[in-house]
């Protein structure tokens, strides 16, 4: 799907959650525990989710067409858009309406060994699944945070992958405290208390996701150091100085580049386009997501003492 590899912790979240789902359904139909039911409907959702993130990596793959003449990348700023939608409705809403309603009528679980076996399991496949998502994250992260890497990547997928398995991770080790604490005091409420605990961790995760996608939608500049490499590689040769420029991806490996430059002056027609044409050879090569690049060339009137364009630059 991505140039980065995110096809593979996509994958392997995909099988976790669609074998962990019919399990805690099953275990939900033999021990009634909300917990249970609160995580299995939690792993429908994010098979659901894993699945529109596979989608929307063949939807953004189609030829630009005059309609969309940038083409398709962000459809996967889209998809993963809904999948932060999905996770709060069908995930954190259920939970925490399930828990309130088991607080209203709490009754004791039945054979609730079979719901800490099938949590214990689920455990084990969830740290694969996050740990695959944690490897492949891990060369784009870079020397950054993870919260660092969360909150600026314009890879969608892994930053989804990543916090829909940690938050898949630490329900179920919250639906375990629910069903152990309620099977060590009999008091059904714990187990009802955890239900509502998984709904406020993925409502946490859910807001996050939609507040980080949509940034993404609405469109997203290069970060100060690719912009600075930008700019560095444009003032070569006989590009003087960059008067203006504006970036911004349109899809996940895909930047757009305007830029108005200032030329050596008196440079005939073909030295403009020699200068331009090696300017994107440059910037092409430092910043290889640099696929679209508009540069307009121009005069450095402030040498001269005459009024220059005071447009920011900015990305």
């Amino acid at each position: 799907m991505a140039s980065h590899g995110g096809t593979k912790a996509i994958l392997a979240a995909l099988f976790a959650n669609a074998g962990l789902a019919v399990a805690k359904f099953v275990g939900y139909l033999i021990t009634g525990s909300s917990s249970m039911l609160a995580e299995a409907v939690h792993s429908v959702a994010d098979t659901c989710n894993q699945g529109l993130l596979l989608f929307a990596g063949k939807r953004a793959k189609r030829a630009a067409t005059p309609e969309h003449p940038f083409g398709y990348g962000r459809d996967r700023y889209f998809y993963s858009f809904v999948v932060a939608l999905l996770l709060f409705s069908l995930g954190s809403v259920f939970a925490l309406y399930e828990g309130i309603h088991k607080l209203e009528g709490a009754e004791p679980l039945t054979s609730p060994l079979v719901a800490v076996v099938i949590l214990v399991i689920g455990i084990g496949l969830e740290s694969y699944s996050f740990r695959t998502a944690i490897v492949e994250s891990r060369p784009l992260k870079g020397d950054g945070t993870w919260w660092q890497f969360i909150r600026q990547s314009k890879v969608p997928e892994l930053p989804v992958v990543l916090l829909e398995d940690l938050g898949a991770l630490v329900g179920l080790f919250l639906a375990l405290a629910g069903v152990g604490l309620s099977v060590l005091t009999g008091n059904p409420v714990f187990d009802a208390l955890g239900t509502i605990s998984i709904g406020v961790l993925l409502g946490v995760i859910a807001i996050i996701l939609i507040v980080e996608m949509k940034s993404l939608l609405i469109g997203e500049g290069a970060m100060a150091p690719v912009l600075t490499t930008i700019t560095d590689e444009l003032t070569r040769g006989d590009v003087l100085r960059v008067l203006h420029i504006r970036t911004q991806y349109v899809g996940p490996e895909e930047l757009l580049v305007a830029a108005k430059i200032a030329l050596t002056p008196g440079l005939p027609v073909e030295g403009v386009a020699r200068a331009i044409d090696d300017a994107e050879g440059r910037v092409r090569a430092a910043v290889p997501d640099a696929r679209l690049m508009y540069l307009e060339p121009d005069l450095d009137r402030s040498a001269v003492g005459t009024p220059t364009d005071r447009s920011p630059s900015t990305s």
